[in-house]
């Protein structure tokens, strides 16, 4: 690029030219990555939109283009993404939260009242976003979250720090394996893509850890795995939550009720796609 002195606007243009064949959303961003070189809001950006940006953020801007070219996530590339209310750290050691994800977190929240104090458990935690939102929303509450990954576990505590939440308790766990005594409700995002399904090579799922995307059996191995296991750790009249793709809804169906659950029901994501089942334990 020209050594000439370049204004944010430029800069922004010439991200979303550069990001135009490979992004779905190119402006976006390219005013995502700006916003984090510079540590300036959007409207300061475009308030000085025709200032001239310094020799470093130039720089520092250009070195994330050429990664975001190659498909590099944006929220790897600028450390955070917004979850729920939170906002939250994340890296290549964990799974970048969804919006979708956040139909689990309701489907949660629904079936917790806001003045006990309830012990909850989230299985296969990651960045600590499904905890930490439920966390959140119910102050009263206990919650423990784990996940196999030391690397996972460090992100999800710092991002309990940087939330200010302190009642969640994360432990390294291979789902059940260190857990002791029985909760009120469970909820997990498991691993649900089959190996070799095609969207693991496309997009954000190229850069994020395969141990948290993709399991056994076309998908379902943890989700099985976690409905076996749940009645044991859950009270009785206790629900199971858990996330899955929207073409396994009828499986995990069947999966709930060979374990016992009852009042079985479904709940939509942003798509209105199914997204998760919850079961209450007989």
């Amino acid at each position: 690029m020209s050594t000439q002195p370049v204004s944010y606007k430029q800069l922004i243009e010439l991200g979303y030219q550069r990001l135009f064949d490979s992004s779905d959303t190119p402006r976006i961003d390219a005013e995502y990555l700006l916003q984090h070189v510079t540590g300036q809001s959007m409207a300061w950006l475009i308030a000085w939109s025709d200032s001239f940006a310094s020799t470093n953020h130039v720089a520092a801007f250009l070195a994330l283009l050429a990664q975001r070219e190659q498909g590099t996530p944006i929220a790897y590339l600028i450390g955070e993404r917004d979850f729920w209310t939170l906002t939250l750290t994340v890296n290549r050691h964990v799974l970048i939260p969804r919006p979708d994800t956040e139909a689990l977190v309701e489907c949660a929240l629904n079936k917790l009242p806001t003045d006990q104090p309830l012990r909850l458990l989230d299985l296969g935690t990651g960045s600590g976003a499904i905890a930490l939102a439920l966390a959140k929303e119910r102050p009263l509450a206990s919650v423990f979250a784990v996940d196999s990954q030391a690397d996972a576990l460090a992100v999800a505590n710092h991002n309990a720090e940087r939330n200010a939440i302190t009642n969640a308790t994360f432990l390294q766990s291979d789902w059940f394996e260190q857990i002791e005594g029985r909760f009120d409700l469970i909820a997990s995002n498991p691993p649900y893509v089959a190996p070799g399904d095609p969207h693991l090579s496309q997009g954000d799922l190229r850069f994020e850890p395969d141990s948290a995307l993709s399991a056994a059996n076309n998908g379902l191995a943890d989700l099985e795995s976690i409905i076996q296991s749940a009645p044991d750790y859950l009270h009785p009249n206790g629900w199971l939550v858990v996330e899955h793709g929207f073409d396994q809804a009828e499986a995990v169906r069947d999966l709930f009720t060979l374990n016992h659950f009852r009042e079985i029901h479904l709940h939509s994501d942003l798509n209105e796609l199914p997204r998760c089942t919850a079961g209450r334990r007989s």
